[in-house]
């Protein structure tokens, strides 16, 4: 048996943006259930939102997300997550980072770091925290 895990964001009307936007960073596939779809509106105004939906490159990028319903509360909170792209090519990192850099608020710049040759933080555009650093040997 195999296990991944997942980064799942929520989002409130907002989804679907993120979702396109992350595909056209890292690639991949998107997929989309509105709530339309799913046979799951609660309010008509909510319809075209997306109740699940995920994207997944060829690399391994995955990251699902959907719109938390009105009737639902939902507080985003001040950074609840970071989600980590840890890889073994700079040039790779360093295209996902300026992809994501865009009307996004550096957190810590792209660079060399103590503990990796390459780190950086940044929140994107949507309020997501997100770290990148190149991946190095563990020496515990």
């Amino acid at each position: 048996m195999t296990i991944a895990t997942t980064p799942h964001l929520n989002f409130r009307g907002d989804a679907r943006a993120g979702l396109e936007f992350y595909q056209s960073v890292f690639g991949g596939q998107l997929a989309l259930v509105r709530y339309v779809d799913a046979g799951a509106v609660t309010d008509p105004a909510e319809a075209e939102q997306i109740m699940w939906g995920q994207v997944a490159s060829e690399a391994g990028f995955r990251v699902m997300a959907y719109d938390v319903p009105g009737h639902t509360a939902w507080e985003p909170g001040v950074i609840p997550l970071f989600v980590s792209v840890r890889g073994t090519d700079p040039d790779e990192l360093a295209g996902y980072w300026e992809k994501l850099a865009e009307g996004a608020a550096v957190v810590v710049p792209l660079a060399p770091a103590g503990w990796s040759p390459l780190y950086g933080m940044l929140k994107d555009r949507f309020g997501v925290t997100w770290v990148l650093d190149l991946e190095v040997p563990w020496r515990g």
